[in-house]
């Protein structure tokens, strides 16, 4: 496994944020966002993380303790249920390395350390096969397709991946 370690958002991850601001990484959530737009989601990781509904982390390797890429969970309601949702981002330099299934690997742990027990579910699109890709290395189970609301109005096809994280 690939030598990654997480660090909970700080203040001092605004520019992670930026370096993220891509059309590439940001294409789920319909684009690029206004420096404005990138501020409030900073702020709003910092918010929910002290209240302790989410969970936000810097992915750090020993040759860019700076981050290469963020992952996290919040908390939502799924199909009348409540539930953790996972989702993950790493810059493109650092793709293709094992870098996204360590971290979401050590995300798990972390909230398996945490008492989180609600299962966590991912929706990677399903013409997104390195993302698919990542749920099926870090242990998540395919439960099938669905269209998810990633942002208002915006629905997207999606895979419903599944972990876990207290035996049933």
């Amino acid at each position: 496994m690939v030598d990654v370690s997480l660090r909970p958002w700080s203040p001092d991850d605004l520019d992670l944020l930026h370096r993220a601001n891509t059309p590439e990484l940001m294409d789920q959530l319909g684009g690029p966002e206004t420096d404005a737009q990138v501020r409030a989601r900073h702020e709003r990781y910092l918010h929910l993380w002290h209240e302790g509904s989410a969970r936000q982390f810097r992915i750090v390797t020993p040759e860019h303790p700076e981050g290469v890429g963020i992952v996290g969970y919040w908390q939502r309601e799924w199909r009348g249920e409540p539930v953790l949702e996972a989702g993950w981002s790493v810059e493109a330099d650092y793709r293709g390395q094992g870098i996204a299934p360590a971290a979401v690997h050590a995300l798990l742990d972390y909230a398996r350390g945490d008492g989180e027990t609600l299962p966590v579910h991912a929706f990677p699109r399903v013409d997104n096969p390195a993302s698919n890709a990542v749920c099926r290395k870090a242990g998540f189970t395919l439960l099938g397709q669905a269209d998810f609301e990633v942002a208002p109005g915006r629905v997207l096809h999606t895979n419903d991946w599944v972990v876990e994280l207290v035996p049933r």
